[in-house]
């Protein structure tokens, strides 16, 4: 095995967000080991208004363990709420909607977005499936119709209050947890 560790971190100390099993090990390291162990789900983010909410989804991934992220659309998106997670995960581009059901079907990938339109069908209801993505649209419009054309089902997560909708960060956590609990618990 090949050395993981990073003389300069061991050195100078790991102040990281990382657990403590990837103290002091280099970047590459951290991203090889991670997608050795990935999960077979992705998440997608339909990225055509630049949504703060991007960073959290990418972060959730990385907790999550999702097998990639993919950004479809603008290819700029603010890491900041990321915290820098996005360098140990795969991270994809697309250019548009085809583009991306295009890297789906060629991966054997089902489409599922996350979205609480009236067509969709409710989280507790549904057994999401072991190999998918799951495609957020963007935080007040949602997913757009062409994507929801794109997708073989839409979930959406039950609420119990006021409110119309929940923040798309949260149900990106909510719906990787949900898929977690389901195939790797």
């Amino acid at each position: 095995m090949r050395d993981v560790y990073d003389e300069n971190l061991i050195n100078s100390g790991d102040n990281r967000n990382v657990v403590n099993k990837y103290k002091n090990w280099k970047v590459e390291s951290i991203k090889e080991d991670m997608a050795a162990k990935a999960f077979s789900y992705h998440v997608a983010i339909e990225n055509f208004q630049h949504d703060f909410n991007i960073g959290t989804i990418v972060r959730n991934a990385n907790a999550f363990n999702a097998g990639g992220v993919h950004i479809i659309g603008k290819r700029h998106w603010n890491r900041r709420g990321a915290m820098s997670t996005e360098k140990y995960l795969q991270v994809f581009n697309h250019s548009d909607i085809t583009a991306f059901a295009s890297w789906a079907t060629k991966n054997d990938l089902i489409i599922i977005g996350v979205d609480n339109i009236e067509s969709s069908t409710k989280l507790q209801k549904t057994t999401l499936p072991k190999n998918s993505v799951f495609v957020f649209g963007q935080e007040g419009p949602g997913l757009s119709l062409e994507m929801q054309n794109r997708c073989s089902s839409i979930v959406a997560i039950e609420q119990f209050g006021s409110t119309r909708s929940i923040n798309v960060g949260v149900a990106s956590g909510i719906i990787m947890y949900s898929w977690v609990k389901t195939w790797a618990m």
